[in-house]
């Protein structure tokens, strides 16, 4: 979820790209993932079980098209992955790059290589045509961490241009937690299996109000509750009789946690559905979430945020104690 490089110096000799091969990459590929966040001061650690979930094959995304490791001397350097999707009203396919190259292998072209290749993986894609009609606008996109310069020219010497940008929130569980009932003839039921279908088609609906919202496929849902991380028990779901009205999908990263030394819960989707908003429901829902972290023995909450977020949510989330902690820029070069 990062763009890290250089396009300084000349290309390695004996550089290899290939794709990743799930019979012996997923350790060293998750350990270049989290030891290059780590040193970028990314709170962020990969496991290799959530590599090998995050990358199993769906359909649209192959980890033998839509990978490539970097390697020299048979020791991974660089990785990059490529997800293509189509997103917004209008429609227009967003091949999403992430990219790592291991700090002290940087500003030798390792970065450069990836790119390219990512670059000309998403130019195949567009020609095939496969995912949208042969004139839909396709783009190649990257994000790093606003504090991260190098990151910056790196993209920016590269052709891509800055066009929006995201907020890692904050907020500390140590804090007063607002007492928020959900507004009249409301209220929240714990996560059953056979209500999971409605709850994701609710949240699906709710986030095609926001900045171009991805296509979901049948694929992304099956995805999602196959997620070894992935535990209802920490959701808090709003119904209005037999209808979702809002939602959050919360999360407890416990490796993560473990590793990095902190005590922090994710709320990682919160919406909610249109007949239903400006009613309190999602200053509710917030709340309700913050106080199953505190009793789950978290320290802190954290959440990402659009800074242009059309429905308030930027706003909401200060109100309820939330902190910017991060920026993150996200590019975009025209294919």
């Amino acid at each position: 979820m990062t763009m890290t490089g250089s396009r300084h110096g000349a290309a390695i000799e004996g550089l290899q790209l290939r794709p990743l091969d799930p019979a012996r990459d997923y350790e060293p590929i998750a350990e270049l993932i989290s030891s290059t966040n780590l040193a970028d001061d990314l709170d962020w650690v990969m496991t290799a079980a959530t590599l090998r979930h995050e990358i199993a094959p769906d359909g649209q995304f192959d980890p033998e098209r839509d990978t490539r490791v970097a390697e020299l001397d048979g020791t991974p350097v660089g990785f990059v992955r490529v997800y293509s999707r189509i997103r917004g009203p209008e429609r227009k396919v967003v091949h999403r790059m992430d990219l790592w190259t291991r700090q002290g292998w940087r500003r030798r072209g390792i970065g450069t290589a990836l790119v390219a290749w990512a670059e000309e993986r998403s130019r195949r894609v567009a020609a095939g045509a496969t995912l949208a009609p042969a004139d839909a606008v396709h783009e190649l996109s990257g994000f790093c961490d606003d504090r991260n310069a190098g990151s910056a020219a790196f993209a920016e010497a590269l052709g891509f241009r800055l066009i929006r940008y995201t907020f890692e929130m904050r907020r500390d569980l140590g804090e007063p937690i607002p007492d928020l009932a959900s507004p009249t003839g409301l209220e929240f039921r714990p996560v059953r299996a056979e209500d999971h279908r409605r709850i994701w088609d609710a949240n699906v609906e709710a986030f095609r109000d926001h900045w171009e919202a991805a296509e979901r496929t049948e694929a992304d849902y099956d995805a999602w509750f196959a997620d070894p991380e992935t535990d209802t028990t920490l959701w808090r779901v709003a119904w209005d009789g037999d209808e979702v009205a809002g939602l959050s999908m919360n999360t407890i990263y416990a490796e993560e946690n473990e590793r990095l030394g902190i005590r922090a819960g994710w709320l990682e989707q919160v919406s909610v559905r249109r007949p239903w908003r400006r009613r309190g429901l999602g200053a509710a829902i917030i709340a309700a979430s913050l106080r199953t972290f505190r009793e789950q023995g978290m320290n802190e909450a954290m959440l990402g945020v659009d800074a242009e977020n059309p429905t308030g949510a930027l706003a909401l989330y200060e109100r309820l104690g939330f902190t910017r902690h991060r920026a993150f820029r996200i590019y975009r070069k025209g294919l």
